[in-house]
């Protein structure tokens, strides 16, 4: 047997295999990677104009068009967009719709990082700042705030972006004490007008000034209410004749026209602190039920209806309220009981004088429905003890559900190209408005050329957010939303709690009503919620 030897030695026959052409040495081979740009970050820029100031249209160009040249400087970032609300107040981020429009875009992965000017810009509620800048960390969207040298990017921006936006609410909250001494001081003197003019006026030089046309509805309803019409005849009747409202929204319902018969404005007087906001974040607001001092001003205006016609129509309301008036129904439960078997409408009997309300086919035949009757007092006190929970509870129960579907209806609207479309149309031509008016200040502009052009540039402004708006109110496909700011307003200007039934809260808010056996009934409201009562 031949053996190979190495050094004298023989050779194993393993080492032998180890380097056979069957089993090459292993060569390693190292292969460069390819030199590639890195990754752009998507950078969004975030302006609030919070002011009403003559000059806010032109502040408003002025931060969208630095955060384009900030955005754009740098070669590691691509500019999304910039988002830009104006004229709101940063108080709260749920009526801000380029803020709510941007955080879309950030959790659908459009956008990777955010410049703002300083956490007051972000937000003046310390909840909310903390609430959306979690929110965005959680799904790798940094916030960069330039006044404070915050960058939520580093570990510890947390805790100082708490304590910057803090002073911000602070500062709010310092501004709005300020503001509301000054109102009531106002109110004190007899000169405080309220912003929002009641429907029949414009404010105007801070009068309260007649609108003809809006005037004239007014005194129709007082005529048609005294001529012994109710609530909802009359609102029947403005909206088969296609009157139109506020916003030009032909939106008439038996509350909107009560609180017109109730208006003091509309005889010359103004009571004034009718409501107020609470001193504490967010500042909802309250209506007034004495918490604080109101003052009855007399003649501060033009009236549109003679005192004699609101006089009248005030004792109207009284009697009406003392004797039952359904407005066209016999009794205050007819046709608003359903059964939960068979579907029929409930109908009153009386037996033994006691009133019962019985499903009909029950009634006709007990072999056609098993519906139970119902005595008509448990119905009122089940009516009662609904309405009391309601009262109490309702910022816990309403305020929630008209915040969500607010949020609902932002889906609907703030992902809408053509919102975003109109929006930077606004913004260009707002940054043209600004350059001109550069020009006229360094004396290059003609200021009779500058006037044609200014107004030019305004007259598509105006038309641009006109279109904005009618694209939103298309989008808003139901009024449930409207339907519970009219439950809130009913409820707010409302008796705290009830001892007796109380027929017009019955018809104001109460759609219909549910029975299931003799031991529950369920409330269905005007905008759709339904709250159980056992009877």
């Amino acid at each position: 047997m031949f053996v190979a030897k190495e050094g004298g030695k023989p050779m194993n026959s393993m080492n032998i295999q180890g380097i056979s052409a069957l089993n090459p040495k292993k060569e390693i081979i190292k292969i460069n990677a390819l030199k590639s740009e890195m990754a752009k970050l998507r950078v969004a820029g975030y302006a609030r104009v919070s002011s009403d100031s003559a000059d806010q249209l032109n502040s408003f160009s002025t931060q969208v068009n630095y955060y384009q040249r900030i955005i754009n400087g740098n070669p590691m970032w691509q500019m999304t967009e910039v988002y830009a609300d104006e004229g709101i107040s940063g108080i709260s981020v749920n009526k801000r719709d380029d803020f709510a429009r941007m955080l879309a875009d950030c959790k659908r992965g459009k956008i990777d990082r955010i410049i703002t000017k300083s956490t007051s810009r972000f937000a003046r509620n310390t909840l909310d700042a903390i609430g959306v800048i979690r929110e965005l960390k959680d799904i790798g969207v940094t916030v960069y705030f330039e006044k404070e040298n915050l960058d939520t990017a580093t570990l510890t921006s947390e805790n100082l972006l708490t304590l910057y936006s803090l002073f911000a609410q602070e500062e709010s909250m310092t501004i709005s004490k300020n503001c509301k001494k000054g109102a009531r001081m106002r109110m004190s003197k007899g000169t405080y007008v309220s912003s929002n003019p009641p429907y029949g006026y414009r404010l105007i030089n801070n009068e309260l000034v007649i609108e003809e046309n809006e005037a004239e509805i007014v005194r129709r309803i007082f005529q048609e209410y005294l001529s012994g019409k109710g609530y909802s005849a009359i609102a029947k009747e403005l909206m088969a004749d296609e009157i139109p409202f506020k916003k030009n929204k032909i939106k008439w319902r038996p509350q909107t026209v009560g609180i017109i018969l109730k208006n003091e404005r509309y005889v010359g007087d103004m009571l004034l602190q009718k409501s107020f906001a609470e001193d504490a974040l967010p500042y909802n607001k309250r209506i007034n039920k004495g918490e604080l001092p109101q003052y009855y001003v007399s003649n501060t205006h033009e009236p549109i209806v003679e005192r004699i016609q609101f006089e009248l129509a005030k004792i109207l309301r009284e009697e009406r309220r003392e004797n039952i008036n359904t407005d066209c129904k016999e009794y205050p439960l007819s046709k608003k009981i359903k059964c939960a078997e068979c579907g029929t409408t409930y109908r009153r009997k009386e037996t033994n004088n006691t009133v019962y309300w019985v499903c009909r086919q029950h009634d006709d035949s007990k072999e056609l429905c098993g519906g139970r009757k119902l005595p008509e007092e448990k119905i009122y006190s089940a009516f009662i003890r609904m309405y009391n929970k309601l009262s109490k509870n309702y910022g816990n129960i309403l305020i929630p559900l008209l915040t969500q579907l607010e949020k609902l209806q932002d889906l609907r609207t703030r992902n809408n190209p053509e919102i975003g479309t109109l929006n930077k149309q606004i913004a260009e031509l707002a940054e043209q408005n600004h350059v001109m008016n550069g020009l006229l200040s360094k004396g290059i502009l003609d200021s009779a050329l500058f006037i044609s052009q200014t107004d030019e540039l305004q007259k598509k402004i105006r038309k641009l957010k006109s279109a904005k708006l009618k694209l939103l109110e298309e989008q808003d496909a139901d009024d449930s939303i409207d339907k519970t700011e009219d439950l809130i307003d009913i409820l707010e200007s409302g008796p705290d709690k009830i001892t007796e039934f109380n027929d017009s809260l019955m018809e104001e808010i109460v759609a219909k009503m549910i029975a299931y056996d003799d031991k529950t009934i369920d409330f269905l409201l005007i905008n759709g919620l339904v709250l159980k009562e056992r009877l």
